[in-house]
C-alpha cells in the first residue's frame, strides 16, 4: 500500500507541476516518426512497421507505460513518404491516459551526396484520467495508513475526457555521412485542462544529429558489412525543460550495441541507457528484414535506481523493398536508417 501511495504522490507531482512532458523514448532511433515527421519515407526499402513500448520505473506502484506504432512507405510520384503513428501513455494510479493517432507527410529533394525532407504531421489526441484511482488526504490514517473503502470528500472535476487537434512539422538534411535534423510538435499548443482553466501543452522541439564512421580502411559509408562507430546526439526541450541524450552505437552487420547519457530536467543525471539492436535479414539480398531491439535506462537521478529498477523498451520493425522497386540499395546510402 506504501507503493500506492508513493505512486499517488509521484502522480500528483507530474500532474500538477510537470505540464504534461513528452515521453521520451530511449530508442529514438526505432521511433523515427515521433522523433521528426521529416523522416517518413525514409529508410531502406518501401515499406517500414516500427513498434516501441517503454515501462517505466517498473518497481512503483502505479502503471508508467508507453507505446509508439506507425507505419510508413515512399511513394515515388510524392518525392516523398506518407505514414500514420500512434502513440498511447497511461501513467500513474489514476491511469492518465493520452491517445493519438495521425498522419505524416515528407517531401525530400537531394541526390546521391545530399539529401533534405521537409515533414509535416497532423492528428488527434484524447486525454482522460479516472479520479476515482486517486488516494486522498482524508483516506489515510496517520497510523495505519490507506482506509480500504474509504470515499473522499473531495470534489472532482466533473470533465474526466479531453480531444484536440495536435500538428506537427520537422526538417532533416543528410549530407554524406552526417545528419542533421530538427522537429517541433504541439505547435498548436492545445489546451489538456479537465478542470476549465486553460492548460497549454509546451511545444516540443527536438535536434537530432549523427555521423557513421567506418572504423576499417577503405570502407564505404554506404557499405553494409564491415564495422562502423555511430556517435548520436539529441536535445530536446519543451516548456521549462531541456534534456540532452547523447551516444554512440558501434554496428556490425547486422547487430548494433550502444551506450547513452541522459540528463534530466535541471540539466544533472537522470540515466545511463544500454541497447541492443540486432537485424535479421530475411533474403539473400537483403531487401527484407526484421529489427529486434532491447534497452534499459540505469535511473542515476536523486530518485535511484534501487527505488525504481529503471526502465526497459522493446522495439520491433520490419522493412521491405517492394519487387522491381524504384529505389536502389546504394542510392538509399542517404536514407536515415542507414545511420542506426
Amino acid at each position: 500500500m506504501m507503493k500506492r501511495i508513493i505512486a499517488c504522490i509521484l502522480f500528483c507531482s507530474f500532474f500538477l507541476a510537470a505540464k504534461a512532458q513528452d515521453q521520451l523514448y530511449s530508442q529514438f532511433f526505432n521511433a523515427p516518426i515521433y522523433l521528426n515527421p521529416s523522416l517518413t519515407g525514409q529508410f531502406d526499402g518501401d515499406f517500414r512497421l516500427n513498434m516501441i513500448y517503454r515501462n517505466q520505473w517498473s518497481s512503483l506502484g502505479g502503471d508508467m507505460s508507453y507505446i509508439n506504432a506507425s507505419a510508413d512507405v515512399y511513394v515515388p510520384k510524392l518525392a516523398g513518404g506518407v505514414g500514420i503513428s500512434f502513440n498511447r501513455g497511461t501513467e500513474g494510479v489514476a491511469y492518465l491516459t493520452k491517445n493519438n493517432i495521425a498522419a505524416t507527410y515528407s517531401y525530400s529533394v537531394g541526390g546521391d551526396e545530399f539529401s533534405a525532407s521537409f515533414g509535416l504531421q497532423a492528428g488527434f489526441t484524447n486525454r482522460s484520467v479516472d479520479w476515482s484511482k486517486l488516494v486522498f488526504s482524508d483516506q489515510i490514517d496517520r497510523n495505519t495508513g490507506y482506509i480500504p473503502g474509504s470515499i473522499s470528500s473531495a470534489t472532482l472535476p466533473d470533465v474526466a475526457n479531453k480531444f484536440y487537434f495536435d500538428p506537427a512539422a520537422g526538417v532533416n538534411f543528410i549530407y554524406r555521412n552526417a545528419m542533421l535534423g530538427a522537429s517541433l510538435y504541439h505547435i498548436n499548443r492545445p489546451d489538456e485542462s479537465f478542470s476549465g482553466t486553460p492548460a497549454r501543452l509546451p511545444m516540443r522541439i527536438a535536434i537530432n544529429a549523427s555521423f557513421k564512421m567506418p572504423l576499417s580502411q577503405g570502407l564505404d559509408y554506404l557499405d553494409d558489412d564491415g564495422s562502423f562507430l555511430i556517435p548520436s546526439v539529441v536535445v530536446y526541450r519543451q516548456g521549462n525543460v531541456n534534456s540532452l541524450s547523447a551516444g554512440a552505437q558501434f554496428k556490425y552487420r547486422g547487430f548494433n550495441s550502444g551506450i547513452w547519457y541522459r540528463t534530466n530536467q535541471a540539466g544533472g543525471s537522470d540515466a545511463l541507457v544500454f541497447s541492443l539492436i540486432f537485424d535479421v535479414f530475411l533474403n539473400r539480398n537483403d531487401s527484407e528484414k526484421i529489427r529486434v531491439g532491447l534497452s534499459h535506462d540505469a535511473t542515476t537521478s536523486r530518485i535511484n535506481y534501487a527505488n525504481t529498477s529503471g526502465s526497459t523498451e522493446v522495439s520491433v520493425g520490419y522493412e521491405k523493398y517492394w519487387e522491381n522497386s524504384l529505389r536502389s540499395k546504394r542510392y538509399n546510402g542517404l536514407r536515415c536508417s542507414s545511420f542506426y
